[in-house]
């Protein structure tokens, strides 16, 4: 019999043990990891490149109008971003040419 009442009683106390040991998990995730960049703003425009801000830590990323979505890495200089997706654009030019050009044989 004290056998069931010691189980009634440990398990009392591993359930609410368990969601803080989830919460300690989670918040070392966040500080060893940072920010998440879940909330960010509206496209701003600037130099021809439209981009978003991290609404917590202000990193940003390019974003593309007609998709309507973002890509690219992130950084907090958007001069970085742009020679980014300049380099990426004229990679993409030089090999589409580069199957244009190759014959048929």
């Amino acid at each position: 019999m004290s056998n069931k009442g010691d189980k009634g009683k440990k398990g009392r106390w591993m359930w609410p043990l368990g969601i803080m040991m989830t919460g300690i998990a989670g918040a070392a995730v966040t500080v060893l990891r940072g920010c998440w960049h879940q909330k960010m703003s509206w496209p701003v425009r600037s130099h021809e490149y439209s981009y978003q801000v991290c609404l917590g830590c202000g990193i940003k990323r390019l974003f593309d109008e007609q998709g309507f979505r973002s890509y690219g890495p992130y950084s907090y200089d958007l001069n970085r971003l742009i020679s980014w997706d300049r380099a990426r654009r004229a990679k993409f030019e030089h090999d589409t040419q580069k199957t244009e050009q190759r014959s048929a044989s």
